[in-house]
């Protein structure tokens, strides 16, 4: 059905090229959606890999005019009756900030470089610096979903077409997916951030230590992975935290498993989905889905960009709590357990 819809072809090109870069997504992260006037909204269905676009079905029609009239009588997140389009995909979880902004197309990114300010205490001052000249707007963290759709709200009066999520992301409202893309490159340009270069991981004493937990551990298959334990400014960053959603969705709360030099077999608890090795590079739990492997590469991405002093902002454990406890995230953690 989404094939014949006006527009869902060229926002599905755009999802594919996006999706394909890890440094703007990884995995099921992100989304986009096409508004058509006043009555439709098509969104990315929560769990679905943007890099699929142009290769499935991975949008959701959703009744626009219902779900603004719910943000404005303040109902819950929007439901079954609110769908235009048959199936059993669910509308991803931010569809409520999709709906709510005025833009016919909007872009949700976990860029690392968007990140790599969205984790700092100063990242407001650094961000407004980046982005002078550009309508944009710092909202502070929120729990995704409904929660950070009302944070939104308290911005609007400033009419951003660029919005900086604390501890989260990037969103991109335009008239079309060319100037979506547009602005998305502008943007990504001007918050580029130099990446660290991080040691190789050692293969062979990961190896061992993934031997010694009884085949519980797996080196991780992504290069970017392992930079968070190889390069010793990222190990150090790594212990302060979870932050941003995703990383505490797909990996786990706070304290982040790590084992220090000296170690020769894994200390944590066997259902940990992450373990650091110092020095050495990153053990994934067996049977984790890719979108597991993506946050770890994210993981290593963003803290590359970061320095040893910069002042980190965290997740709190309420802040964790939260999310484990998400119905919504529980169903995007069982997709990826069966995608590999």
């Amino acid at each position: 059905m989404t094939a014949t819809v006006p527009g869902l072809a060229a926002l599905a090109a755009l999802s594919a090229r996006i999706g394909a870069d890890r440094r703007l997504v990884q995995g099921a992260g992100g989304n986009t959606s096409l508004k058509r006037g006043a009555a439709e909204l098509w969104v990315k269905a929560s769990g679905k890999w943007l890099a699929a676009a142009e290769r499935e079905d991975v949008f959701v029609g959703m009744d626009l005019a219902a779900i603004r009239r719910g943000l404005a009588s303040d109902d819950a997140e929007p439901g079954p009756a609110m769908r235009l389009s048959a199936g059993v995909l669910r509308p991803s979880i931010e569809t409520t900030l999709h709906a709510l902004l005025p833009h016919p197309v909007v872009v949700h990114v976990h860029s690392v470089n968007a990140i790599a300010f969205a984790v700092r205490q100063d990242g407001p001052a650094l961000v407004a610096e980046r982005l002078a000249g550009l309508r944009h707007a710092w909202v502070p963290y929120a729990r995704p979903g409904l929660p950070l759709t009302r944070a939104v709200q308290a911005v609007m009066h400033l009419a951003p077409d660029i919005l900086l999520l604390g501890n989260h992301g990037l969103v991109i409202g335009a008239r079309d997916t060319t100037a979506a893309a547009a602005l998305l490159d502008m943007v990504e340009a001007r918050l580029a951030l130099p990446e660290r270069t991080a040691p190789a991981a050692d293969m062979a004493r990961l190896a061992a230590i993934a031997a010694a937990s009884g085949g519980g551990y797996r080196p991780a298959t992504l290069n970017e992975a392992h930079w968070a334990a190889t390069d010793p400014i990222s190990y150090g960053l790594a212990g302060r935290g979870a932050l941003y959603p995703d990383h505490v969705v797909f990996l786990g709360a706070s304290p982040m498993p790590r084992l220090d030099r000296a170690a020769t077999a894994p200390g944590p608890p066997p259902d940990a989905a992450l373990l650091l090795v110092e020095g050495a590079g990153a053990l994934l739990r067996q049977g984790l889905g890719a979108g597991g492997e993506e946050m770890a590469a994210c993981l290593g991405l963003v803290l590359a960009r970061l320095a040893a002093t910069a002042p980190v902002a965290v997740l709190t454990g309420r802040d964790e709590a939260e999310l484990l406890g998400w119905d919504a995230e529980q169903y995007r953690q069982s997709l990826n357990a069966v995608v590999s």
